[in-house]
This record gives structure tokens, sequence and C-alpha cells, in this order.
């Protein structure tokens, strides 16, 4: 029951990561014409740089919980790596409770009426000239800490089954 709930948490990273990830390709071809435009014809337009700023900023906020399933994230313990699958999952455990889940919670608790206001309004650009959509932008913080929320409850069922007994993912 607790892998079967943590493998439908993780089909939604699952997915926004294959959508997510066209945004490096795309993030690539905004920013080298920024750089054509400049040193080539030396000319710049503000939304061109702007675009390559939404472009990073959905890259990275978007993709974190598909980072954190496909377990490409820093890990800065030094113990983690020696301990057995019961003394990984009982770290991955307190972890998540701890730090994840909570900090999710904070940023979801104190962004969702930031970003209710910046559609509200429809908030325009950042710069004069720049793309009209700042509550898009905006938005993404909200969407990280939630996509992050889904994986941290992932992590934590799944670490709950190892200790368990169950074979680990």
């Amino acid at each position: 029951m607790l892998t079967t709930t943590a493998d439908t948490l993780d089909r939604v990273n699952a997915w926004v990561g294959r959508v997510v990830r066209w945004l490096a390709l795309l993030l690539l071809l905004a920013q080298f014409a920024v750089v054509v435009l400049r040193y080539m014809f030396g000319t710049s337009y503000i939304w061109g740089t702007e675009a390559v700023l939404y472009l990073h900023a959905a890259l990275f906020m978007l993709a974190a919980g598909y980072t954190l399933l496909i377990d490409g994230h820093v890990r800065v313990d030094i113990i983690y790596g020696n301990l057995g699958e019961r003394g990984k999952a009982l770290v991955d455990l307190l972890g998540t409770l701890l730090f994840l889940l909570p900090t999710c919670l904070v940023i979801l608790w104190f962004t969702w009426r930031f970003t209710a206001n910046s559609w509200a309004i429809r908030e325009g650009p950042l710069s004069v000239g720049g793309i009209p959509a700042a509550f898009l932008l905006k938005t993404l913080i909200p969407a990280f800490a939630l996509l992050l929320l889904i994986q941290g409850v992932s992590l934590t069922l799944r670490s709950l089954a190892r200790l368990r007994g169950a074979p680990g993912k």
C-alpha cells in the first residue's frame, strides 16, 4: 500500500520531468539568440533576456521534485553512503519529516497570497519592454514547493516501507 501510493506520487514528478527537460533546449536556444543578437548585430531586447530568466527559473524550479525522484540532488551527509538500507531509510525519513516537508509547507504558506495577488492584477513585466507575465514567474515558487512536497511524501512512504522490510527503490 505504501509503495503503491508512492508510485502514484512518483508519476506526477516523472511526467513533469519529461515535459520540463525540453525547457533546457529552449533555454539554450534563447540564450544563443540573445548572444548572437548582441554580439553579431549589436542589438538586444529586454524580453529576450527575460525569456532566458523565465526559462531558467521554470527549468530549475519545476524539475526539483523530479531531481529528488531520481536521487539526483546533492547529499552533504558524509555518513549516508556508509549506512545500510535501514539506516538510509531512517535518514531519509527523518530528513524529509524534519526538514523537507516543513520547508515546503512554509514556502507554500508564505507565497500563496503573494502569487494570488500577482495573478489578481496580472502583474506585468519585470522591466519596461519585458515579458508581461511576472505572475507566471511568481507561480513557479508555489509550484516548486508543491512538486517537492509531493516527492517528499513519496520519499516518506518509501522510507517507511523500507523500515518495515519492503525492498527499497
